[in-house]
């Protein structure tokens, strides 16, 4: 194994996560192997990283030199084998369970013995994920929070099966790239943050479906009642709606619990494809924006 500092990092799945986490791998001096399933998905990544570094030099946090640096530490691949030489291995591919044992099922026959294979997963139990390889003890869950390179919180997520050892690792990482963490001991469908947005989220769209108030209002409400810096339906919007549904049914059918039952509108919006910022519009319209 390599060093803390500069440990090999395999990220899988090049959207905006996985670009993310591949981001902030690179500007703390790993290098990174970026992998996709097309050469398209991987320049869109490189793309948005490069433009992230752009803006991390006009800010003046980084300089044009480091972030030329950090770009150079990034190889991207389509090639899965790739993570063979890696250490630590995160996977951010779509929020489905099937889609996800798929590729822990080819990780456990890919990855070195001893390396860390990591979740992004922020609803799926670990457990289930850990499940699909001979090694359970080696998986771990590492839901970083979007946008990856500005969002402080990493929540760490302890399997049924996942060894001290494996936490410690994924801990120094996730600390090594500058974030703070919590960490969830029980490997509860939606951990501690999922829970607590999809609750929140699900109660405003209820509210807002039966009329008992506008998204601006209930958004104003969290805003300005509870100090939120921003509402349960901009998040919505911001985070996709299609993503907390999913987050919502995959917690509701762990735990058959009614604040985790989405309304029917979430459902219309996510067939009608008004998915929130990345479509133009949610609960709140961003055409032109």
């Amino acid at each position: 194994m390599s060093n803390a500092a500069t440990q090999q990092i395999a990220v899988i799945g090049a959207g905006l996560m996985g670009a993310g986490i591949a981001q902030v791998s690179a500007q703390a001096g790993h290098p990174v192997v970026l992998r996709d399933v097309t050469d398209e998905a991987l320049q869109r990544g490189l793309a948005g990283i490069r433009a992230s570094y752009e803006k991390f030099v006009a800010k003046g946090r980084l300089t044009a030199q480091e972030a030329e640096a950090a770009l150079g530490r990034i190889t991207v691949t389509t090639d899965l084998g790739a993570v063979a030489e890696a250490d630590i291995v995160v996977e951010a591919v779509f929020e489905q369970l099937e889609v996800k044992e798929a590729v822990f099922r080819e990780l456990d026959k890919l990855a070195k013995d001893g390396a860390v294979l990591a979740s992004n997963t922020s609803a799926i139990p670990i457990t289930r994920i850990a499940a699909a390889t001979s090694r359970p003890e080696s998986v771990v869950g590492v839901h970083f929070f979007s946008p990856v390179p500005l969002m402080r919180l990493v929540e760490l997520v302890r399997g049924y099966k996942t060894s001290d050892e494996t936490l410690a690792r994924v801990r120094a990482y996730a600390e090594g790239v500058g974030k703070e963490v919590v960490v969830v001991n029980r490997d509860v469908a939606g951990f501690v943050t999922t829970r607590l947005i999809t609750a929140l989220v699900v109660e405003a769209a209820k509210l807002y479906e039966s009329g008992v108030a506008t998204a601006e209002d209930i958004d104003t409400a969290c805003r300005l009642g509870f100090g939120h810096p921003m509402g349960p339906l901009q998040t919505a919007d911001l985070t996709g709606v299609d993503i907390l549904l999913h987050a919502a049914h995959n917690i509701y059918a762990e735990t058959q619990d009614e604040k985790f039952a989405a309304p029917e509108i979430m459902a219309r919006m996510v067939t009608a494809g008004d998915l929130g910022r990345k479509s133009g519009r949610g609960f709140y319209g961003y055409e032109g924006k």
